[in-house]
């Protein structure tokens, strides 16, 4: 068999690559690749979507790779529902709502219980037990290879239609689920962060990305803040209905508040902090935009995405020994435990930390 790299589509963030079994010469090499992933349940290799990626993987795989346009995994076809299932659908709508979910986590919701419901649409769905979900599960997965991330939104939303539409005891829809996978977050070193958040000429553009990095924000919880959120003569930034639903303070760094008072100074915005040219909200597509500029323009990683400043953010915070306490404060995490996974990014090499090998070997002369 051949080694096949399959053509990304536009706008697609990774190029996806099989390589034969036998070829281990080749997954050792794709494997040592910057950004390179293993999807498992489709058994391809990733690695980030730029050109000159491409390109690698050209010279490394040969002529004697194949590329092609479509991937191996079948897309999970769509069925026209009956009105049982959509009366179901309706259901589970109204059970999200009434919880005061997300719009953007109802519709990812019906949409994969519409594919649920595309099975069992003939069912009484009451009747329908654990091993047939997880047996619909499984062919899922044994013929539309899908991934690990679409077979945990599928799982939810099964669990949410029997747990708050039909209010069905938990052991029903605890079904099982993929081996949660221990990555460790991609972060920038400060060198980088420091050229990523100085390249914009745009102030506004500039002062976005200073505040994602030097406040730790996500990209929703940029876009929602107002002016009366900046506290300056405090020093923090109050972040209001960010992920679950909570409020936080997050500290405000002191050059970013002369940036920021320039900028209100030259673009006068009217209620948020950040809005667009015709007022309103900015969005999150143009804050991408933004970043994959300056990432472009300073020849940074190209893996980096803008939620990268967060973990960046975090990860800098502990080497600058900053109360871990504090740390998951201004984070907005409910465990510790999430945030002490940024333990595991911070640098490691022989300039922070000493072996024990040249402690013991420090007057001690080297024989070869």
């Amino acid at each position: 068999m051949q080694p096949i790299i399959y053509q990304p589509l536009k706008g697609a963030k990774r190029i996806k690559i099989f390589i034969p079994y036998n070829r281990q010469g080749l997954r050792e090499a794709v494997k040592k690749m910057n950004t390179s992933y293993w999807h498992p349940n489709q058994k391809l290799w990733s690695v980030v979507n730029t050109e000159q990626n491409l390109k690698s993987l050209k010279s490394l795989l040969g002529e004697h790779c194949k590329i092609e346009k479509r991937i191996a995994f079948k897309p999970v076809p769509s069925v026209a529902l009956n009105d049982r299932a959509l009366s179901a659908l309706h259901d589970l709508e109204k059970a999200l709502v009434l919880k005061q979910y997300s719009a953007s986590s109802i519709r990812i919701y019906k949409k994969m219980f519409g594919v649920f419901l595309g099975k069992f649409m003939q069912r009484d769905l009451k009747t329908v037990n654990k091993e047939e979900i997880e047996g619909f599960i499984y062919e899922l997965i044994q013929k539309n290879k899908i991934s690990e991330s679409y077979q945990n939104q599928i799982i939810n939303a099964i669990k949410a239609y029997y747990e708050h539409a039909l209010c069905m005891p938990r052991e029903y829809y605890d079904v099982q689920r993929p081996k949660k996978r221990l990555s460790i977050p991609n972060v920038l070193s400060k060198e980088e962060v420091l050229k990523i958040v100085q390249a914009p000429k745009n102030i506004k553009h500039r002062a976005i990305l200073q505040t994602i990095y030097g406040s730790g924000l996500r990209v929703s919880e940029l876009i929602n803040l107002r002016i009366v959120d900046v506290h300056s003569n405090e020093g923090y930034l109050f972040i209001k209905d960010s992920k679950g639903k909570k409020d936080r303070k997050t500290i405000l760094s002191e050059h970013l508040i002369l940036l920021l008072r320039d900028y209100y100074k030259q673009n006068k915005p009217a209620y948020w902090l950040f809005e667009g040219q015709n007022g309103g909200q900015y969005s999150p597509t143009s804050i991408r935009a933004i970043f994959r500029k300056a990432v472009k323009d300073t020849n940074t990683n190209p893996w980096a995405t803008v939620h990268t400043l967060r973990h960046s953010f975090a990860t800098h915070c502990i080497e600058n020994n900053v109360n871990m306490r504090h740390l998951q404060t201004m984070l907005g995490h409910n465990s510790p435990k999430t945030t002490e996974i940024y333990t595991k990014t911070i640098a490691i090499n022989n300039k922070t930390v000493t072996s024990p090998l040249d402690s013991l070997l420090k007057n001690t002369t080297l024989q070869l």
